[in-house]
C-alpha cells in the first residue's frame, strides 16, 4: 500500500542544492547520505512505500528558488524547468498525481506552507515532509504528521531495514 506524501519546497529544492546535487539519475536504497532532502526523492522514486503528490503552485515555487540570484542558487531556468520535468517523472512513478487545492487554508502564518497544507488536505496525505519550522510546530496538523527530511529518511531506513530481517518463530 502506498502512503501519500507532500514535500515542501524546501525539501524539492534542497534535493539539489543542499549536498550531492546530481539529478541525473537518483540512486536506490538505502536512502541515507549526507543530503536528506535527496534521500526523500530517493524514496519517493524508489515507489515502494509513498506516493508524491504535487501541485502547480508548488512546482512554481521550486522554479523560483533555484532560479533566485539572492538566495545563492541562481540556476538557469533551463536547468530548474529540466529538474521539474524529473520532479513530474517521480511523481508518475510513485503513483502520486498533481493535485490544485479547492480549500484555502491559513492555519500557519506563513502565506505559503499553507499552499502546503491545502494539498496535503487535497490529496489526502499521509504525511508532509518539511524542514520549516513553522510547519514542523504544527504536527501533527489535522492528524497528519509533518516531520523533517532526516527523520523520514531515517524511519523509512529503519522500515526497509526491518523488512530484510528474517522473522523469529
Amino acid at each position: 500500500m502506498s502512503h501519500a506524501v507532500v514535500f515542501d519546497v524546501n525539501v524539492l529544492a534542497g534535493a539539489v542544492v543542499a549536498g550531492r546535487s546530481d539529478f541525473e539519475s537518483w540512486p536506490s536504497p538505502p536512502p541515507t547520505s549526507d543530503n536528506p532532502f535527496a534521500d526523500c526523492l530517493d524514496i519517493a522514486n524508489d515507489a515502494r512505500e509513498f506516493s508524491l503528490w504535487l501541485s502547480e503552485h508548488i512546482l512554481h515555487n521550486v522554479v523560483d528558488v533555484l532560479t533566485d540570484p539572492n538566495n545563492g542558487f541562481g540556476w538557469e531556468i533551463e536547468m530548474a524547468e529540466e529538474y521539474v520535468d524529473i520532479l513530474w517523472d517521480i511523481n508518475e512513478a510513485s503513483g502520486g498525481g498533481v493535485a490544485e487545492p479547492r480549500e484555502r487554508v491559513n492555519d500557519c502564518s506563513d502565506y505559503e506552507d499553507n499552499r502546503i497544507l491545502e494539498l496535503a488536505l487535497e490529496c489526502d496525505a499521509d504525511l508532509i515532509v518539511s524542514d520549516d519550522e513553522h510547519l514542523v510546530v504544527m504536527s501533527p496538523w489535522r492528524g497528519r504528521p509533518i516531520v523533517r527530511p532526516r527523520e523520514f529518511a531515517a524511519r523509512t531506513d529503519a522500515m526497509r531495514r526491518a523488512e530484510r530481517r528474517p522473522r523469529r518463530k
